[in-house]
């Protein structure tokens, strides 16, 4: 049961063409974002469609899949665990994000 602990399980399609950076030791880190769409129907009987964005990013071997294979559209499955942090901006302000560090990565559709 440990490995449930923090995991979660997406499938969307990335936002944008991903960020990557390479690091000092020649190791990388791929940042992007996927979109997931779900649909209800309201009190009236209309479909609505809820749509949530992700920040993934992934290091080694996974970012380089990522960087060689990934584009804007895409639709992918990733498998990861949920973090949380925080940083400072150039204006002193203090921010906190929600990312996804992805373990694995299954790329979809065509």
């Amino acid at each position: 049961m440990n490995a449930l602990k923090n995991r979660v399980q997406l499938i969307g399609n990335l936002g944008n063409d991903p960020e990557i950076v390479n690091l000092e030791g020649g190791s990388k880190l791929a940042k992007f974002s996927i979109a997931t769409t779900d649909s209800y129907k309201n009190a009236q009987g209309e479909k609505v469609e809820d749509t949530q964005w992700h920040n993934i990013v992934a290091w080694g071997k996974t970012a380089e899949i990522v960087e060689n294979f990934l584009l804007k559209g895409k639709q992918v499955a990733v498998e990861g665990k949920l973090m949380h942090r925080s940083y400072e901006t150039k204006e002193g302000e203090k921010r906190y994000i929600t990312e996804i560090r992805c373990n694995e990565l299954l790329m979809l559709g065509k």
